[in-house]
């Protein structure tokens, strides 16, 4: 019988147990015991800011508490709506929501399920404080655009970016279009780490400042003097070295998987006209972190692949406004057809960078027969 091949692998960092065991060993007994925020925090903030060409990158505790971060940074709160995405993280509503905003529900595109900017137009009012695209599996969000409508409309542009660090569109990294994006470096994402983690990347190096105090009970440096009510969203110093220990292998495995999603798409461009989508081939303005599909019969190709031993998932089951959460926050009457079209018909493939040739194919394979 052949090995199952899981969508959550469980050996995501098995090359590098004995480096963390290592860390882990090397500052639990630093004299300095200095466990959050310190020199390996800062080591990596500089390296990911040097990376990107940002003006700031302030690392915290998660993708979701940097993008709250950032929404308190831009003064959303109270009496303020913001446009997000109907198809997404629960965090798109939530962080919202926890600043006391409005999140106002924008349909998605069909093809590429990430938010349409006409549809994100059509729902800006004068409540309006800011639009927040997100990048959806492996597509950008039309940035160039969202910039425009946030210039035209005179709107805050935070950019949901915690599925797309090593994207770039245009020449800029996923991240810096917006006025600030968001990372997540949970275990499967692009550059995920075994642990919670998230970071605030911008090109203003004032609204970096603000994050950073926000991050750390609004403390500018000076311990126990806040300026600002801030929260705890710091970052952990071991997952900081590690993260840096393995920042040099990034690049490789991101070539891995648009590699893999070069071959799914491939060997399923064919299958379109027998209920199989695959996304929109290239790698402009891509990152796969999940390689999803649109199938007619979603729930029997998850069923057919688990009997050939082959994990799949659902990202996700329901539009946000459909969500009990935030059902309140929709309006009764409202339809969001692309959002709840895609809800039906997605299915994430296993795309982790260290599968190899025969588990690809053989993935490819079982795809192709259930299609045919």
């Amino acid at each position: 019988m052949r090995p199952e091949i899981p969508f959550f692998p469980p050996d995501l960092f098995e090359g590098d147990r004995k480096v963390m065991l290592d860390l882990i060993r090397e500052i639990g007994l630093a004299p300095e015991q200095k466990f959050i925020l310190g020199e390996h925090t800062r080591r990596f903030e500089e390296l990911l800011r040097e990376s990107l060409g940002a003006a700031d990158v302030i690392a915290c505790g998660s993708g979701t508490s940097a993008l709250g971060l950032v929404l308190r940074a831009m003064d959303v709160g109270p009496g303020d709506e913001v446009v997000v995405p109907a198809f997404g993280c629960a965090p798109l509503a939530s962080s919202v929501l926890e600043v006391g905003a409005h999140p106002v529900f924008a349909d998605i595109d069909r093809r590429t399920m990430v938010v349409d900017p006409d549809d994100v137009e059509r729902r800006i009012t004068h409540r309006t404080k800011a639009i927040l695209p997100a990048h959806m599996f492996s597509i950008m969000a039309d940035m160039p655009r969202f910039t425009e409508l946030a210039a035209e409309w005179g709107l805050r542009l935070p950019e949901d970016s915690a599925v797309a660090q090593g994207a770039v569109l245009g020449g800029t990294p996923a991240g810096l279009w917006g006025e600030a994006g968001v990372y997540s470096f949970v275990q499967v994402k692009s550059f995920g780490m075994p642990g919670e983690g998230g970071a605030v990347v911008t090109r203003d190096a004032e609204l970096g400042h603000r994050v950073r105090m926000l991050r750390n009970h609004g403390q500018d440096g000076q311990r126990f003097v806040h300026r600002v009510v801030g929260t705890n969203s710091r970052f952990d110093e071991i997952q900081a070295a590690f993260q840096v220990h393995r920042f040099a292998g990034f690049p490789d495995r991101l070539e891995r998987r648009a590699a893999i999603a070069d071959h799914y798409t491939e060997r399923f461009a064919p299958l379109a006209d027998r209920g199989i989508v695959p996304p929109p081939p290239g790698r402009e303005g891509r990152c796969y972190y999940v390689y999803c599909v649109q199938a007619e019969n979603r729930d029997a190709l998850k069923d057919h692949l688990a009997a050939q031993g082959i994990g799949s998932h659902v990202y996700y089951p329901l539009p946000l406004p459909h969500q009990t959460a935030f059902a309140p926050c929709a309006p009764a009457d409202e339809r969001w057809p692309n959002a709840e079209y895609a809800s039906r018909r997605i299915l994430a493939l296993p795309i982790y960078p260290h599968l190899d040739d025969a588990d690809v194919e053989r993935i490819a394979d079982a795809v192709c027969a259930f299609a045919r």
